[in-house]
């Protein structure tokens, strides 16, 4: 019998694959769990159009977060932190205050998880700081820190 996945089944497949099973299987176990459906025309086609509403979701977002990254491009903003003698912060700048500071300067919020910071920013001067809006997208926006007394 055709059965059509409606989630992961560990050793069957994944959620929306058209797999076969045994009529016992199917009627007895994945059907009364919900999880999955006999793999009727009308399954079928409620299956191509649900794919096919994914997959433009999909690349609606991906479409954002190419005119997101895109804005960042020429943008900046200025942090500042109290310094050394030498340029050296007596703290660090991370994620939490970068994006802080664009939603106070640039107004756009973004989450801070989506910076990507090898290392807290430590010292005076400008850094460019990637954003991963996307699996497929990452911006940049470039920080500069300035030190006061």
């Amino acid at each position: 019998m055709k059965v059509i996945l409606l989630e992961d089944v560990k050793s069957l497949g994944k959620k929306g694959e058209i797999i076969d099973a045994n009529d016992g299987y199917a009627r007895n176990f994945l059907f009364k769990k919900n999880l999955g459906v006999e793999a009727t025309k009308k399954n079928l086609n409620d299956l191509k159009l649900k794919n096919a509403h994914d997959e433009k979701r999909r690349q609606e977002i991906f479409e954002e977060a190419r005119a997101m990254a895109d804005s960042f491009k020429d943008k900046s903003i200025r942090i500042s932190i109290k310094t050394g003698g030498n340029g050296k912060a007596f703290g660090a700048v991370s994620g939490k205050e970068i994006a802080a500071e664009m939603k106070a300067q640039l107004g756009i919020e973004i989450d801070k998880k989506k910076l990507v910071l090898s290392a807290p920013l430590k010292y005076e001067g400008s850094f460019d700081v990637p954003i991963k809006l996307h699996p497929k997208v990452t911006g940049s926006i470039k920080v500069i820190i300035e030190g006061k007394d």
